[in-house]
């Protein structure tokens, strides 16, 4: 009887925990920005094109994809934030 080293699909290895929670904390940030937006119509749109990048990228299993999503991701976060602090100066 042969031995099988893939874990059920239910089950995370730690790489995988770890991006999921990078993951999932860049996602929660993104929205916590785009809260800040003052125009209500700015604000639905940066929120749904988060909503919509995330869902499409949700079937991601290469290490180092993920890893460069994550990376563009947080640059896409800071401009953001950046363009929310300009607009409060």
């Amino acid at each position: 009887m042969a031995t099988t080293s893939r874990l059920p699909p239910t089950v995370l290895s730690l790489k995988q925990f770890l991006h999921r929670q990078q993951v999932l904390g860049l996602y929660r940030r993104i929205l916590r920005a785009a809260r800040q937006i003052p125009n209500e119509g700015d604000r639905q749109y940066v929120m749904k094109w988060a909503e919509e990048e995330f869902k499409k990228n949700k079937g991601a299993t290469e290490e180092v994809v993920i890893r460069m999503m994550i990376t563009q991701g947080n640059l896409q976060l800071r401009e953001l934030e950046r363009s929310l602090q300009l607009a409060k100066s």
